[in-house]
């Protein structure tokens, strides 16, 4: 996992596999690099090939903390199998996605 700071957003990119595995790590991981400047995460996952529902609530518990900072969490370039995972559960219509 991969981590850079620029200006006020968070950039999270490099996890091939976001599931029950990794998922307690990412999160903590995500939570510690977050600084009080961020207002914004973005999780580049244009190399996640998997998503479960472990992941899932990794990422929606990143979600809260931001939400209760008044920042937000956006989805930037999610492969296939992972849009779909994303639409099934419609955390499409929680999270921003964006795609290049």
């Amino acid at each position: 996992m991969k981590v850079e700071s620029i200006g006020k957003t968070l950039l999270i990119s490099g996890i091939p596999e976001l599931n029950a595995a990794n998922a307690g790590q990412f999160r903590d991981q995500a939570r510690a690099a977050i600084l009080p400047e961020h207002s914004r995460v973005d999780l580049d996952l244009s190399i996640t090939r998997f998503v479960d529902s472990s992941g899932l609530g990794a990422l929606i518990a990143l979600n809260k903390l931001m939400n209760t900072r008044q920042g937000h969490v956006r989805i930037l370039n999610p492969m296939p199998a992972v849009q779909q995972i994303l639409e099934l559960t419609r955390m499409h219509r929680v999270f921003e996605i964006a795609k290049n």
